[in-house]
């Protein structure tokens, strides 16, 4: 027993089932003074227990259960004679712990080599065989951290790659420096890549080269990017050249670059320009705006300006942006030169305020100035004057000399009423011939007469267009402020009925709003509506009035009047709705509808014999304006079925006297249909003499102010036998209208006239009492 307490480790005798049969204190300590095997961990137990049965000697390492790991090493030889192991036990803990540390330390290397954003190989200095590389180098070239050791760097990376960089390993192994070198690598399905090489010695104790340790880093993106700038570069430089816009380079408000187009906006030369504050090419109202956006370094655009060389103002955009240039963080801004848009801006606020044509205020921007005016008349208790003026009669000027010269006197009538007022006076158009003018500041009518009477005079001034001098005449309607109205609205719709008033009473002339007008204005309203449903209604009809022989009494015609069977006024003649109708343009589908009633009848009379003779129609000075008007003739006689001789016309001298140069072609077209044509009411116009002779017509009819007279007044018998006279010397067949005596139809076929009309012959009566009437007057002479 004293010999197992000589030895210097602990020690044990164990028998084929595990028991311990002699065991010194070393192995007592080491036990913790156990006798079992519970001290031991049970998986180490175990391996103990698989080897007691075994008659062979065996070596293990076991671990114990101690909240400590600690690590032995059991050694043992079988002893055929004594039937038993003798173990030899050794405390191997702390190298074992140092193994574990070392192949931790191991594992962290890998891992941190593997996972760095290097590839990392390590070749033999003599053999070029790979010793180690991490994943990232093996999958580089489609093998794994086990599959590349041994491979030489010729294998590994290609012959062709070996032998163009093998003087870079010839010097790292010779001169044992670290080289580092770049490569690009290019495939065909890829992009290119390039890569940065380190190749670093490693040197043994001796100083001599073992190995060479390759780095190989992806630079791809530095390059790719550095590319990038250069092409930006480039860019940038073609950019600034190629520009139509100004643009300036400047760091911290010193210009370090600009463009040739920029150069030419200020007139200065890019030598003049580098070194210059920024700022002293802004215009001086503009410094404290564009310094501000300066301090802020925003990247912003907004408008400001220039000031040129000569120390013009130059209206330009700036679009500032921050970005880096040549490594350095740069301002440019680029210079849009604006003059010519905000010149286009001005011209279509212009036109959106202003009428194209004449360039007066339109009608929306001339009632924004008349509202506003009225807030500050209202305020300081001023009296303001609105005048409406309508020309007279100018739709005959497009109508016969077309509308270019129609836009010649409208533009010379606005130059004309723009001069007679005060600068602070207002005047716009509102379309047509229709001009308004706000009068500021008047202390009564007497200052508004003073404006009316200029306004007459100069628009009535001729105007020469197409060769020769045309004549225009304004009606002109005023309503006061605040008397005739508060508002805009109302003023104008005064001043429009007071011209209406005067458009009636004559024309060229001017009217003030009275309230009562605003009554008649309202009635014309009414009156105008219902007539436009009387028309849709079949509300109207024709009488007609007997023409007969002076002489014989015999039927010569029938003179076609229009009335209106009014729902609740009854039959009305046109003396009760004809004015309205004219003034709101009703008479031309009226008008229309007469001449084909008038045919529509005649055709009736003559294909059944009850009267074949021509029913006379009286044409409205609107239609006869029509420059269509005698194709609309030949369409309502082609629709009716009926020739030209059927029908006769009736003018007014006024109508023969509106457009003489007009007047005889329409006359000589309705004469080539066949129509005779009549001037009506003979006697109370200004027809010369000399006219009548320029012009194709068949009749004259006296008007019935003469015919009154008859036989005793001596002046209306002096005029009628004139008339009469006049007319035979002319070749013309004349009629007497409102013959209402035996006396007066003898004392006129005593003195020629060929034809009379009026209750002595008969009063105006419908188709069918004028069929009874004929019949009647058969029977009578019959008797």
């Amino acid at each position: 027993m004293k010999g197992w307490e000589l030895l210097p480790s602990a020690a044990t005798r164990v028998d084929a089932s595990g028991a311990i049969l002699e065991r010194n204190a070393q192995f007592l300590q080491l036990s913790q003074g156990q006798t079992g095997w519970s001290w031991l961990r049970p998986e180490a137990e175990a391996q103990l227990r698989a080897q007691w049965p075994q008659p062979q000697d065996f070596e293990l390492e076991l671990q114990t259960g101690a909240s400590a790991p600690t690590w032995l090493s059991c050694r043992s030889r079988w002893d055929a004679e004594g039937a038993s192991h003798v173990c030899l036990w050794t405390d191997i803990s702390a190298s074992k712990r140092a193994q574990l540390r070392a192949q931790d330390q191991a594992a962290q290397l890998r891992l941190m080599a593997d996972n760095v954003p290097v590839l990392i190989a390590l070749y033999d200095a003599k053999t070029d065989q790979c010793l180690f590389a991490n994943r990232g180098y093996a999958r580089m070239f489609g093998l794994d951290e086990q599959s590349i050791l041994g491979r030489t760097f010729a294998e590994v990376i290609g012959e062709a790659a070996a032998k163009e960089i093998q003087p870079h390993v010839d010097r790292v192994l010779q001169e044992q420096v670290a080289v580092v070198y770049e490569r690009k690598i290019e495939s065909p399905n890829a992009a290119p890549r390039w890569i940065e090489v380190n190749l670093i010695p490693h040197l043994d104790g001796k100083g001599e080269s073992r190995a060479s340790f390759v780095l190989i880093a992806d630079i791809t993106r530095h390059r790719v990017a550095e590319i990038a700038v250069r092409e930006s570069e480039e860019r940038m430089a073609k950019f600034m050249h190629a520009s139509v816009e100004g643009i300036v380079f400047h760091r911290d408000g010193v210009i370090t670059d600009a463009n040739a187009p920029l150069c030419q906006l200020v007139g200065y030369t890019l030598a003049e320009l580098l070194g210059r504050s920024a700022l002293a090419l802004v215009a001086p109202d503009q410094l404290h705006k564009v310094s501000q956006v300066m301090g802020k370094s925003e990247e912003t655009r907004y408008e400001t300006a220039v000031q040129h060389k000569d120390g013009s103002r130059i209206d330009v955009e700036f679009i500032v942006r921050t970005l880096w240039r040549g490594g350095e963080k740069l301002r440019m801004t680029i210079v849009r030169d604006i003059r010519e848009r905000l010149a286009a801006q001005q011209r279509m606020h212009h036109l959106a305020h202003h009428d194209a044509l004449t360039g007066l205020l339109n009608r929306g921007a001339f009632l924004d100035r008349l509202r506003e005016r009225l807030l500050t008349a209202r305020r300081d208790a001023q009296k303001l004057a609105l005048l409406f003026i309508d020309l007279d009669n100018f739709k005959r000027v497009n109508d016969s000399l077309g509308h270019l010269e129609g836009d010649q006197v409208l533009r010379t009538v606005a130059d004309r009423i723009g001069a007679c007022l005060r600068a602070t006076d207002t005047v716009g158009r509102f379309g047509g011939d229709e001009f308004v003018v706000l009068l500021d500041e008047v202390s009564g009518r007497e200052d508004v007469h003073v404006v009316l009477i200029a306004l007459l005079s100069v628009v009535e001034v001729p105007v020469r267009a197409d060769g020769r001098d045309l004549s225009v005449t304004p009606s002109i309607g005023v309503a006061m402020f605040p008397e005739h109205g508060d508002s805009p609205e109302e003023l104008l719709q005064h001043a429009d009925t007071a011209m209406y008033l005067a458009k009636s009473s004559g024309r060229a002339t001017y009217e003030f709003f009275e309230p009562s007008m605003a009554a008649n204005a309202y009635a014309d309203l009414v009156l105008e509506s219902e007539l436009a449903h009387a028309i849709a209604r079949d509300e109207f009809a024709l009488y007609y009035q007997p023409q007969v022989d002076a002489r014989t009494g015999a039927l010569t015609g029938a003179e076609a009047l229009l009335r209106w069977q009014h729902p609740q006024r009854g039959l009305l003649s046109p003396e009760a709705f004809i004015m309205v109708a004219e003034r709101h343009r009703l008479m031309l589908p009226l008008g229309e509808w007469v001449m084909r009633e008038a045919a529509r009848q005649a055709r009736i009379w003559h294909e059944t014999g009850v009267a074949e003779v021509p029913i006379a129609v009286n044409l409205s000075s609107m239609q006869f304006r029509l420059a269509s008007f005698a194709r609309s003739v030949a369409t309502v006689l082609e629709q009716a079925g009926v020739p030209g001789t059927w029908l006769e016309l009736e003018l007014t001298e006024r109508m023969l006297t509106e457009d003489l140069s007009g007047v005889p072609e329409t006359l000589a077209s309705l004469r080539a249909l066949g129509l005779h044509i009549s001037v009506d009411d003979f006697g109370t116009g200004y027809t010369s003499l000399s006219h009548l002779t320029l012009l194709p017509l068949d009749k004259l009819k006296i008007d019935q102010s003469f015919v009154a007279g008859l036989p005793d007044d001596e002046g209306s018998v002096a005029i009628t036998r004139a008339m009469l006279q006049m007319a035979k010397g002319l070749g013309l067949r004349v009629s007497a209208e409102g013959v209402r005596s035996s006396a007066q139809w003898e004392a006129l076929a005593l003195w020629g006239c060929d034809e009379v009309q009026g209750e002595a012959i008969g009063a105006p009566m419908s188709a069918a009492a004028f069929e009874a009437w004929l019949r009647g007057r058969v029977s009578t002479i019959g008797a």
